[in-house]
């Protein structure tokens, strides 16, 4: 019922504070170990910046670009070294907060 919720307000263009403060909370539990900014232990950020090469932010909490779909693609299926993540892990309703925060609302 909350991704329901969750899906039709990003369809209609509005997200609730309350959504993306819990997809704040969804990314440092789950995203920010790897993806926080820095690269001291924050592998993923690590391995963004040789990627990019100073072309995009590393870190994620400080991208543009990341859409609600891609956020999802890449948690349920994982690329490269990131692991996927279950359902049991990051629910449904949990993966649409964090992508409307990573999305920043978009």
């Amino acid at each position: 019922m909350a991704s329901v919720l969750v899906a039709g307000l990003m369809i209609s263009g509005t997200v609730r504070a309350q959504d993306v403060e819990h997809g704040r909370e969804v990314y440092r539990k789950w995203c920010a170990p790897c993806h926080a900014p820095g690269p001291e232990h924050h592998p993923g950020t690590e391995a963004l910046a040789a990627k990019y090469k100073g072309g995009k932010p590393a870190a994620l909490e400080e991208r543009t670009d990341l859409t609600v779909e891609f956020t999802k693609q890449m948690v349920r299926n994982g690329v490269s070294i990131m692991p996927f993540f279950r359902k049991t892990e990051i629910s449904d309703a949990d993966l649409d907060a964090l992508a409307a925060f990573l999305a920043k609302g978009r």
